[in-house]
């Protein structure tokens, strides 16, 4: 196995998923105190979603709070309540390329924009015979740190 070319730098995010994300919204943001930054919906991700924050600055960690928009299709963001864990990466490429070398399973759909604005893909739950390493059962979404990330971690490994 070749040297890694990428760090995992820290959590990005948590999705939950329910049937009515105002139920979740309950939980998390009237008695948590999440703050609700952004939202998303995607008729391709079947995904309407409320994001959400804890923290701040460079190690803000989004919660994002999803319901399907159609809950007869796929993806269907509900069925795992705990959806997926996003990780920050600092060179999101070089993770994929060498991932996929090591024959990690990616899901479909490639690097691409995220609910955030970051470039995004996924590792597939499920490996198959051509790939036979996955989240084994969870679905694990890499993330491009910006740079003011990837620097504030940096700053604190050499604390």
């Amino acid at each position: 196995m070749s040297a890694r070319p990428f760090q995992v730098l820290g959590i990005q995010q948590i999705a939950i998923g329910a049937p009515d994300k105002q139920r979740l919204k309950t939980l998390w943001v009237d008695m948590l105190g999440l703050e609700v930054t952004g939202t998303f919906q995607s008729e391709r991700e079947n995904v309407d979603e409320d994001i959400c924050a804890i923290g701040s600055g460079p190690f803000k960690v989004e919660v994002d709070l999803m319901q399907p928009i159609d809950p007869e299709k796929k993806p269907a963001v509900h069925t795992t309540p705990l959806n997926h864990v996003g990780l920050w990466i600092d060179d999101l490429p070089a993770a994929v390329q060498w991932l996929s070398a090591q024959g990690v399973r990616f899901a479909p759909g490639g690097i691409r924009k995220g609910a955030a604005g970051f470039d995004i893909c996924f590792l597939h739950p499920k490996s198959n015979d051509e790939f036979p390493v996955s989240g084994e059962g969870v679905l694990i979404e890499l993330v491009q740190a910006p740079p003011e990330v990837v620097s504030a971690f940096a700053r604190m490994a050499l604390a």
